[in-house]
């Protein structure tokens, strides 16, 4: 088991609830509208949102947003120690830095002192494209052991100042390396990892590399905090993150839709019905398991893991099923038939 760090007043490692995160894109600078998409993405299930400080502005930026969010906040730096002091000194969560960039032992010290102060974990990231030349070289290109060693050197300057609060990320576009770099690091430490596949690509494509990935880990036991990382609007980050965790019964949230692929037997409009369902429910955070089944020949006993579902018989009519409830006859509109009931149960 890994070891626990606090993020703001969450637990990360050492057991507890896998923590969904995603990143801001809009300007840091600009507080009204990286807040406005901070609570989008707490809305949709992030339990931690990281944002860019690249400059002096940004850092002054980390207070009012930091004021103003519902989730803890961990600042990105990249080689400036300053900008990593003075954003923990302006209330921020959870630092993603690493030392080996920021000008030697005694800024590294300075950071890891303002860190123990503020009772800040850092996270040291490195992804494949990243990693020293010198690893490199003896590696003959990014292998998983070479971004472990890499990680593992920047977390041992930490340590010789005495600070332990890390969590660990080795990252590639690549999946098969990005599990055998998590899997390796597995191995050799107990710091809490980060797990993710980097520059996975647009919605789509990327959800699945990110889904393969992310999700052999887990199954391994391996992960205390994810982010799919997809292009565009981070908002569907927290959602495939929650997707993920939802399949693996890791983590319960909101609706998770159950919808049969159809067959010749189908009695109903299956993907209409599925994709009204999914999106006029998306909003409950109740855990509830919903189905959409095609026909009632199999349907009920394949929904049966179901919390609620509907079947379907044909020319508008359909079987509702409940668990704990006889199942009954219904007519017209199913969907509207099945939304109301899934909002009359988490009343």
């Amino acid at each position: 088991m890994t070891k626990t760090v606090k993020v703001g007043k969450l637990l990360l490692g050492g057991g507890n609830p896998i923590l969904v995160q995603s990143m801001t894109n809009t300007d840091t600078r600009d507080v009204e509208a990286t807040l406005a998409q901070i609570r989008a993405l707490a809305a949709a299930g992030c339990d931690i949102v990281r944002v860019s400080v690249y400059d002096e502005e940004c850092a002054r930026a980390v207070r009012a947003l930091v004021d103003g969010s519902p989730v803890p906040l961990v600042a990105d730096i990249h080689f400036d120690y300053k900008l990593a002091i003075a954003a923990m000194e302006n209330g921020i969560a959870k630092m993603r830095i690493n030392p080996g960039n920021i000008g030697g032992a005694e800024k590294v010290r300075m950071v890891a002192d303002c860190a123990k102060k503020h009772h800040v974990p850092i996270r040291i990231g490195v992804n494949s494209g990243s990693a020293e030349k010198e690893l490199l070289a003896k590696y003959g290109g990014p292998t998983a052991e070479c971004l472990v060693e890499s990680a593992l050197n920047h977390a041992r300057l930490l340590e010789d100042v005495g600070f332990q609060e890390i969590v660990l990320s080795m990252k590639s576009s690549d999946v098969r390396l990005t599990v055998a770099a998590y899997r390796l690091a597995h191995e050799k430490c107990d710091y809490p990892l980060h797990v993710g596949v980097t520059e996975a690509g647009l919605p789509g494509q990327g959800t699945v590399k990110s889904a393969i990935g992310i999700g052999s880990l887990l199954l391994d036991g391996i992960g205390d905090t994810i982010r799919v990382s997809l292009s565009g609007d981070p908002v569907p980050e927290a959602k495939a993150g929650w997707d993920i965790l939802r399949a693996l019964d890791l983590r319960t949230r909101g609706v998770q839709l159950i919808a049969c692929p159809t067959c010749g037997r189908t009695g109903i409009p299956v993907a209409e019905i599925a994709s009204r369902v999914e999106k006029e429910l998306g909003d409950i955070t109740v855990p509830l398991k919903v189905a959409v089944m095609g026909c009632v020949v199999n349907g009920i006993g394949e929904g049966k893991e179901a919390d609620v579902g509907i079947a379907g018989g044909g020319n508008g009519a359909g079987v509702l099923f409940a668990k704990g409830e006889e199942s009954r006859k219904v007519q017209g509109d199913l969907a509207e038939i099945l939304i109301n009931k899934v909002k009359e149960m988490v009343q």
